[in-house]
Parts: C-alpha cells; structure tokens; sequence
C-alpha cells in the first residue's frame, strides 16, 4: 500500500547540505501497522511528513496504493490520507461533531451521511454519541481530546492514516486505554499506518512491524518479535534495551506454548489410575477437571504414591491459573507471585485447555536462535 524507493531528503541549511533521510526503501502491505522509532533527529517525522507532501522530498520515490504520489495533487492526496498529531488541532469554535466532519465536509458529502459517520466513529472509540458530539473541545480531558483527534482523521474513510506521537502527551493510564481502543478499531477498519514514536513499548505492543531509523537510515525494517530476537547492530541492541526478552514475554500468548490438553483426570475417577498415568507421562503433576471439563484441582505425584481412593479425596487446590489469551509476561508474573514453575491453562470460562511450564517458555522464546544458528550451519 506504501511504497517508497530512495526515499531522500536534503536540507539546505547556512552550515551547508544537511541530509535527514537518505535513501530509503521500505513498504508497508495494506491493512498493517507500520511504527517508526529512533532517537531525536534521526529522519522518522521526516519520512512520515514527506508521504502526504507537508516536507517536499529531494529524491526518490512514494507510491500509495501502487500509484505514485508526484502525479496526485498535493491538496487531493492530503485529503485522502488521514493525519493525527500529538497537539490533537480540534478546532475550539466547532463542536465534537463538526471537528470530525471537517474533510467530510470539504469533500461535498451529504450532511446527514457525515453526522452519521460521525455517531459511528465515536462509539468506536467508547465515547458516547448523545453526549459528546455537541461538546465543545474544552469540555473534553485530554484523553477524549485524543480519541476524537484520531477519528477525525478516519471521517472520511481514507484508506492510509498517518500518525505523529498521537499519544505521546498523555499519562501512561490513559494511553494504554486509548492504544487498545485503537487496536480493537484498526482491527475492524484495517488501515494502513505509518506511526511516528518514541516509545518502544508502544511499538511492540501496537506495530505489525517497526522501523528504526539513525541519521537518516533505516536500520532495519522487522516484525516486533523478529526485532527483538535479531538486531541487526549494536546500535539496534543498544536503543531496544537489555529487557528485550522480557518485551518478547508480551508478544507470545499463553495459547502459544501451552500443551497437554489431554493431561488431566476426573475428580471422581480413581487415585491408581491417576498415579499410573502420572508416571507414564512422566509429570510430577497433573490438572483435575470437573465433569465438564472445568479446572478444579491438580495431584502431585509425591504425595499420592502408595495410597488408595478416590482422586477426589487428594486433590489440592490450583494456586492460580492462566487463561489462554493473556500473554507470557503475565503468566510468568503470576507464576513468581504464587512462587510455583508451571500453570493451568483455562479458557475464558474455565474448561482446562492444557499447561505451561517454565521450561516450556524458556524454550519457545530460545527457539528462533537456535532455527537462526541451523540455517547458518547449512
């Protein structure tokens, strides 16, 4: 959908040719979140800004949809594309409604399908039509400031969003709130989106994939997981941090890694065959399910071998559980917080769906290195 080749641009200062983005290439497939991240200077709000024309590139070429740019009108590509920035621009005399409207209303649609357009784009974002789209942008928090910022640059449908630190000036609460408001959004509407941050956290969390940029270049150009398994440099490394594994923990769901939906017994089932299936499997633990299929319980082998009974007179109550859909950062907390090296996994309402284990995670995240070091032997 985005498409730029030798991407340049030259700035002419009194100290002479400063060059901000120097030759780049990269595209970004229709319907994904592309995040660009660097430190200050280093040519990202550049390339974002030359896209919709706001800075005039010195050389190179963008292509939007496979059509090249320098054939559109500057005004006409403006308005097809959807800006956000950090300083949000409402317009204080205009209401909620009429900020949204704005491209709407320059492109000549009927006002009853733009004010329509509008109701459904606020309720995208959890703000309630009735009562926010005659407010002023004064009677609003910054957050819904924010929010109705970002739909006002999807009024009109356009099918590229372009976004400059869009949450960078609000507390860090609010902003977690508003990026999965924004995912569940972008979800449905599937936009293409090039996003200026600084904030690595964000780009992990929110980017199909993520750019990061030094003096004009691009580094590399990689899916978040990728990214941080691989840096390409020391100076990847270096601006990703030395937590990069644990920022992998929040890219891997617990239905990643999870096994063994079929270790687990029934509570009314019979302690000998519980014992004999334990040591088969070769688990010092096993799940204990109700009769639907419920986690209620778990065994230990060691305190169960040479007795008789029912399971249910031994079973001992699961310190905690994991559901399938949070991610590995959350199961591994939850496991140092109940201080125990594997969990049951559960669906969301309840039926046993397998475990993880500590080791079970430590592989899956060492994985990609050693798939890394066989294509470098072959």
């Amino acid at each position: 959908m985005i498409r730029m080749e030798n991407l340049t641009k030259v700035f002419d200062t009194p100290g002479g040719d400063v060059t901000a983005v120097n030759n780049v290439n990269m595209e970004v497939p229709a319907g994904e979140i592309c995040i660009l991240l660097g430190p200050s200077g280093c040519g990202k709000t550049t390339t974002l800004k030359m896209i919709n024309g706001l800075i005039p590139k010195s050389a190179g070429k963008i292509f939007i949809d496979g059509k090249d740019t320098d054939t559109v009108n500057p005004v006409q590509l403006r308005r097809n594309i959807g800006y956000v920035i950090q300083q949000i621009g409402l317009f204080p005399n205009m209401t909620i409604e009429d900020n949204i409207c704005v491209v709407p209303d320059l492109l000549g649609w009927e006002k009853a399908k733009s004010r329509k357009r509008a109701a459904e784009l606020l309720e995208l974002v959890n703000l309630v039509p009735s009562a926010f789209l005659k407010r002023y942008p004064k009677e609003l928090s910054g957050g819904q400031q924010q929010r109705v910022g970002v739909i006002r640059a999807l009024a009109a449908d356009p099918p590229v969003l372009l976004m400059d630190e869009p949450f960078g000036a609000i507390d860090p609460i609010n902003r977690a709130v508003i990026q999965d408001e924004f995912l569940k959004m972008q979800k449905e509407l599937k936009k293409t989106i090039m996003f200026v941050s600084h904030d690595i956290d964000e780009a992990i969390k929110m980017a199909d994939k993520v750019a990061i940029f030094k003096d004009g270049i691009l580094e590399q150009y990689s899916a978040p997981d990728d990214l941080l398994a691989r840096p390409t440099n020391d100076f990847i490394a270096s601006f990703l941090g030395q937590d990069r594994t644990l920022k992998r923990l929040s890219l891997l769901s617990v239905g990643d890694v999870k096994f063994g939906e079929e270790y687990k017994v029934h509570g009314e089932g019979d302690l000998a065959n519980a014992i004999g299936q334990m040591k088969e499997l070769g688990h010092q633990n096993i799940v204990v399910t109700g009769p639907q299929g419920r986690a209620r319980a778990f065994l230990h082998l060691n305190d169960i071998l040479g007795k008789k009974g029912v399971i249910e007179e031994y079973r001992q109550a699961l310190p905690a559980v994991a559901n399938v859909k949070e991610d590995l950062k959350t199961a591994v907390s939850t496991m140092f917080r109940h201080d125990v090296s594997w969990l049951a996994c559960v669906d969301d309402d309840g039926f046993y769906k397998g475990y993880i284990t500590q080791k079970a995670i430590s592989h899956a995240l060492s994985a990609i290195y050693r798939d890394e070091k066989q294509n470098t032997l072959r």
